[in-house]
């Protein structure tokens, strides 16, 4: 098949600005409907466009595809602010394809990560055209779900994003010098440590954004309008397709429950950002677990063939969730999140350091003391660090290291005797108490083999101070006990007979999280750290418990029988 490309194509925008755009169209005069992918990355480099969606398919599939340099990146006009100005131009890069003559009219979106983020972006803005969007690995939440999770910073892909994707193009731009970014992205182990975190001389001028976000922990100005911004209504049918490993795992699954407007599906695999074979060094899921066996671009254009050409293929009809399920290591249907019978378990943490069903009565507290300049490493998980393509540090990794330390906490519970099955949401409500006025609390579901290795299934983090919201601050009393709720996102995740369920609580995660100072000072604004102890209570009055859904499937069950 003829495909035409139309390479370098001006769109201008509401203030004038112009963005550019390759445009590739199917042979023939049309009408086409239109697919369109906005990215930071280059339109011109081919693992960006097709990232989630081959290109060229979707041409041959008879659509018209436009892929756009956003505003301040590549070959686009105006400055380049992450996320802010992502709504109004896409909104307008929506209406330009209406005026153009091959366009039908209706308009989908595609993309993964940042290309994701630019798709909720438009969709909130609610153009008529814009019929069908399909996020990939990406966040609805640009500010709490990439800039922090939950008030914690989020230091170790924010650092790595910006020195690493978006400063070098920056500093080309502005015929700044590439050595000193060079350098640093090859020192970024060191510059993880460095503080305050705001001064990171390599930065400066490049990406004026990165210092804001550290001065704006609370969502109250120019950046926290990006939260707001998550709770819009959207119009468009939404395709979410997301990771169990992901970095922005909470926003995937987020897209599938924030159900207003039009209709919502969600797939989950077991990959990490950038690692979508679903093999790590520690696990591998096989080869049904990987995004070319599950074809992302038929799974696309199925969806695009319903909500953008109009075609009754059924796809409304489709289940409207896909998991791989990890332990059982197969794609099941559910018919929503969590599924309708799943049942809502707690396993309480009880002295002793076991994890039962029944709940505690009077038991003395468990305390670590936490030293943030030695502070517990970050060990797999739903993470974005340097070494991802590798899947280094991300994914399923066995925490026994991790867990002998003096400053990590774990809870085991007894061998299970049947498949235990965990589909949905995951919570730990956490009773603290501490000496010092502000701390973090890291967690960690595990499952621990017979023999090893005790690898991670979900992970989560919270900030004292943002104990009752998170447009609030407030400072712990000392001794004083305290509940926090820790999300560790959701999972789907079978518990083979005669492994073991553990619970593990630390003071932070380093490099992903910046580490809290435990002075009360904010990380961006203080050299100062502090070690401190911290009590995890669970008694009568303060029953800490991990909170799950189970489900019972024959399927999975047969697996084992």
């Amino acid at each position: 098949m003829r495909i035409v490309i139309e390479k370098g194509v001006a769109v201008p925008m509401r203030d004038g600005v112009e963005l550019v755009a390759d445009v590739y169209l199917p042979e023939g005069r049309g009408p086409f409907p239109a697919l369109l992918h906005r990215v930071p990355y280059s339109r011109e480099a081919p693992r960006i466009v097709n990232f989630s969606l081959d290109a060229h398919r979707s041409v041959q599939a008879g659509y018209a595809v436009v892929v756009q340099d956003v505003r301040g990146r590549f070959a686009s006009g105006g400055s380049f602010t992450p996320f802010l100005d992502d709504a109004s131009d896409g909104a307008d890069t929506i209406a330009w394809i209406l005026t153009q003559p091959w366009s039908s009219g209706r308009v989908g979106m595609a993309g993964g990560s940042y290309a994701g983020a630019t798709q909720w972006a438009a969709a909130r803005e609610r153009p008529p055209a814009l019929t069908a969007i399909a996020p990939f690995v990406a966040t609805n939440d640009a500010y709490d779900g990439w800039i922090y999770r939950h008030g914690v910073f989020e230091l170790g892909f924010n650092l790595m994003w910006s020195l690493r994707n978006i400063a070098p193009a920056n500093a080309v731009r502005e015929g700044a010098d590439l050595g000193p970014l060079i350098e640093a992205g090859d020192a970024i182990d060191e510059l993880y440590e460095h503080l305050p975190l705001t001064r990171q001389p390599s930065l400066d001028g490049v990406t004026p954004y990165y210092g804001d976000w550290l001065r704006e922990p609370l969502p109250n100005g120019r950046w926290g309008a990006l939260r707001a911004a998550a709770d819009a209504d959207v119009d468009a049918n939404v395709l979410s397709i997301g990771g169990w490993y992901d970095v922005f795992q909470l926003g995937s699954l987020a897209g599938y429950t924030s159900r207003r407007g039009g209709v919502r599906r969600l797939v989950m695999g077991p990959w990490a950002h950038g690692v979508f074979g679903g093999a790590y060094s520690g696990r591998s899921f096989g080869i049904a677990a990987d995004t070319a066996t599950v074809n992302l671009t038929a799974l696309h254009l199925r969806w695009y063939d319903r909500w953008v050409k109009g075609e009754e293929n059924g796809a409304e009809h489709d289940a409207p969730v896909r998991l791989f399920v990890m332990g059982a290591d197969y794609w099941r249907d559910e018919d929503g999140w969590p599924p309708s019978d799943a049942v809502e378990t707690s396993f309480f943490l009880r002295g002793g350091g076991g994890l039962t069903q029944d709940a505690p009565k009077d038991e003395r507290a468990d305390e670590f003391e936490y030293d943030p300049n030695d502070p517990a490493p970050t060990v797999g998980g739903t993470t974005f660090l340097p070494g991802l393509h590798i899947a280094a540090n991300s994914g399923p990794r066995d925490q026994s290291a991790l867990a002998s330390r003096r400053d990590v906490l774990c809870w085991t519970g007894d061998p299970v005797r049947v498949p235990i099955e965990l589909v949905g949401p995951v919570l730990l409500e956490l009773h603290v108490s501490s000496e010092a006025p502000d701390a973090d609390f890291a967690v960690t579901l595990v499952d621990v083999a017979p023999g090893g290795p005790a690898l991670n299934v979900a992970d989560g983090i919270v900030r004292a101070r943002y104990r009752n919201g998170r447009t609030t601050s407030a400072l712990l009393s000392r001794g004083a006990v305290y509940e926090l709720v820790v999300d560790l996102g959701g999972t789907a995740h079978v518990f083979q007979p005669g492994h073991r369920l553990r619970v593990q609580v630390t003071g932070g995660s380093f490099p992903r999280y910046e580490r809290n100072p435990q002075t009360g000072a904010l990380p961006s604004e203080t050299t100062a750290l502090r070690r401190a102890r911290h009590r995890i209570h669970h008694d009568r009055h303060h029953p800490s418990r991990l909170v799950v859904h189970l489900v019972e499937r024959e399927e999975t069950r047969e697996r084992f029988a």
